[in-house]
């Protein structure tokens, strides 16, 4: 499965993120030779599991230029990597504790060119400053997330959907969400994206 996966679901994209869209699984193959950030059979899938996956994101809300984001256990650079490709006027900041992935991060945000990708590799309560939203994508569970992360939420919003926390989740999730005491919403993936693979994939905003 190539990136004309990407072209037919995003068809407004420019040439220079065609091109880094391309690119992208060739990179992380390279990676993958050195450090194992993907599977075998994600390595196979990659542009369906992790870049559409990832970019389903920008289903919920159009990022605006200048907004700031979190993105937590970011891995190999997901949902963080095809995000900044989409959105070259928003910054982002990729977080991991396992040193090798944060290589991996820096490696591929310097050979496509992104400026706006900062890999750092760091628990995520130590990271200083804060941020318009917070990313993840099936790292921890929610309350989790939210305890970690409860300082860094900037209060001042300027995206129609209000700062808060957008994760990336799978399967049965009523017993996770119920104990969150905030604003919840909940959008089905494959309201967008027709693969079977999308089919219990969710994403889950909290403010």
């Amino acid at each position: 499965m190539d990136s004309h996966l990407i072209s037919r679901y995003f068809p407004d994209l420019t040439e220079k993120q065609l091109n880094q869209f391309e690119l992208l699984k060739g990179l992380y193959q390279e990676w993958n030779a050195q450090i194992n950030v993907i599977s075998r059979k994600d390595e196979y899938n990659f542009y369906l599991h992790h870049v559409l996956h990832s970019l389903a994101i920008s289903k919920i809300i159009d990022f605006q230029s200048g907004t700031r984001i979190l993105d937590i256990g970011t891995g190999g650079g997901f949902p963080g990597i095809p995000l900044a490709i989409l959105f070259p006027e928003t910054q982002f900041v990729l977080v991991d504790s396992i040193g090798k992935k944060i290589k991996v991060v820096n490696g591929v945000a310097e050979s496509l060119g992104l400026t706006n990708v900062l890999g750092i590799h760091e628990r995520v309560e130590k990271i200083p400053g804060q941020f318009d939203f917070i990313l993840s994508r099936a790292v921890a569970p929610l309350a989790d997330l939210l305890f970690w992360t409860k300082d860094k939420l900037n209060s001042q919003s300027n995206n129609e959907l209000a700062n808060g926390w957008i994760c990336l989740k799978g399967g049965d999730l009523s017993d996770e969400l119920s104990k969150i005491k905030k604003h919840i919403r909940s959008y089905s993936i494959s309201d967008w994206f027709d693969e079977p693979f999308f089919e219990t994939k969710k994403i889950i905003y909290v403010r």
